[in-house]
């Protein structure tokens, strides 16, 4: 089962290594497209955003490389693991995130998958890479900030 947050939504998965990669620059929520397999397989935690990212295809977004594990009691026609699924965002959306990613180092990455009043949604974020030193300053300050020295 997934754990419930102070906004309503019921966690499927989360992507925790996108914070520490990543620098993010702007988050959006999008609705999922899904099959009744993927569906029941989330609300059992079977799902991973491990090398997941977004892209966009002629004036949509969609989910690639996302990993729901297939349903066990699913018939004979489970879903395909690592499909493309689609993501619904207003228009206005997509336009503002495709001209922000065609600038260079931005990449659209999942951070989460979750399910708000019943429906399952992915929360995404622009986002820029990070180098590695950047990492690594990153977690010094956050330690300092812990042992309360600054």
């Amino acid at each position: 089962m997934g754990k419930f947050t102070d906004k309503g939504r019921r966690i499927a998965c989360t992507n925790r290594k996108a914070r520490h990669d990543y620098s993010l620059i702007e988050t959006f929520e999008a609705g999922l497209v899904l099959e009744g397999s993927e569906v029941k397989s989330l609300r059992n935690g079977g799902g991973a955003l491990t090398d997941a990212y977004g892209e966009i295809r002629d004036g949509e977004v969609f989910l690639v490389n996302a990993h729901i594990a297939g349903y066990s009691s699913a018939s004979y026609n489970d879903h395909e693991p690592r499909r493309r699924r689609k993501l619904l965002l207003h228009a206005r959306e997509i336009r503002r995130i495709e001209q922000r990613s065609r600038e260079k180092g931005y990449t659209l990455v999942p951070l989460s998958i979750y399910f708000k009043h019943g429906l399952a949604k992915v929360e995404l974020a622009l986002a820029r890479g990070r180098k590695t030193y950047d990492k690594r300053e990153r977690i010094m300050r956050r330690d300092l900030a812990r042992a309360g020295v600054e």
